[in-house]
């Protein structure tokens, strides 16, 4: 049997910490899949920054999720919209222009955010996974959509632990969104009703 060279211990150290980080990143795929598979609930504030593409600015809001497919996405700040997904449709409401476009989910949902946090478990059906590593507290990972008309380049989402810290989300203008969650409630107690939409009258319902 070959006898191996004996590394000098610097070298030694310096493989052993980067095939344990290696390592460590393989599994914060595993983790994101197991965090998806046992959230059935979700609630959350968020603060959202974007930036280039088409459109930028800051916003705030709540967002509420029940999985398999159904979410609530309501922007506060600096302006007033309302998403919406039962599970079959999504609505898209907004105050100020007093129109609601709706669409089918399976045909919205695609490759969006949406479809990584609320969608059903098969999420490599829709995605590919890749360990990005750890940065501001959170093991990251990348999710490429699958499909290429959904809107989105790239989504990388950060956990820590069992907590979910953030999104970045790259849309095909170039425009890149920060997300980043606080006040986090994973599998607590969210009505049904934060999933029921129904027009305000007056308001001009678009179908897609």
């Amino acid at each position: 049997m070959p006898v191996m060279p004996r590394l000098p211990k610097p070298v030694m150290l310096l493989a052993a910490l980067c095939l344990s980080a290696n390592l460590a990143w393989a599994d914060s795929v595993a983790d994101l899949k197991n965090w998806l598979r046992e959230t059935q609930t979700l609630k959350a504030d968020f603060a959202q920054t974007s930036a280039g593409g088409i459109a930028g600015g800051k916003s705030q809001g709540s967002m509420a999720i029940s999985r398999p497919g159904k979410f609530r996405w309501a922007i506060a700040k600096p302006y007033t919209q309302l998403m919406v997904g039962d599970g079959s449709r999504i609505w898209l409401y907004d105050p100020e222009l007093k129109q609601v476009i709706v669409r089918k989910s399976d045909k919205a949902l695609g490759g969006s955010p949406a479809a990584l946090l609320a969608g059903d478990n098969d999420v490599e059906q829709r995605f590919a996974l890749k360990p990005e590593g750890e940065h501001g507290g959170a093991q990251w990972v990348i999710a490429e959509p699958k499909l290429s008309d959904t809107g989105f380049v790239r989504i990388r989402i950060g956990l820590a632990g069992n907590e979910l810290k953030g999104m970045i989300l790259e849309d095909s203008f170039g425009q890149i969104t920060t997300l980043v969650f606080s006040n986090v409630v994973r599998n607590g107690d969210v009505p049904a009703s934060q999933f029921r939409f129904v027009p305000p009258a007056g308001a001009d319902v678009l179908k897609q």
